[in-house]
């Protein structure tokens, strides 16, 4: 059981610190999860500390590959109105 960072990471940091098992390192081109450390947070915290604390939608997954802060979450904006408005601006 292991969280998984992926490409849309954009190195800020901001789980190493919060991560209780001492999982993440450094990666190119973003940070990288220890699979033998890693313990999502099960016995420490209800939910995982690095996503809880991630800014970035989509860029942590579980250990079945799912996005843990999934599109909108932390914006609020359902994914498709987010496109829209997004097609909105570009016509601008």
């Amino acid at each position: 059981m292991a969280v998984e960072i992926v490409d849309l990471c954009v190195n800020c940091w901001a789980c190493v610190d919060v991560c209780p098992s001492d999982a993440i390192s450094e990666g190119k081109p973003h940070m990288l999860v220890n699979a033998k450390k890693c313990t999502e947070c099960e016995g420490d915290y209800a939910d995982p500390q690095c996503a809880s604390i991630c800014p970035i939608e989509s860029a942590i997954l579980d250990a079945s590959g799912l996005a843990i802060n999934p599109p909108g979450s932390l914006t609020g904006i359902p994914p498709e109105r987010l496109q829209h408005t997004m097609n909105e601006i570009q016509a601008r």
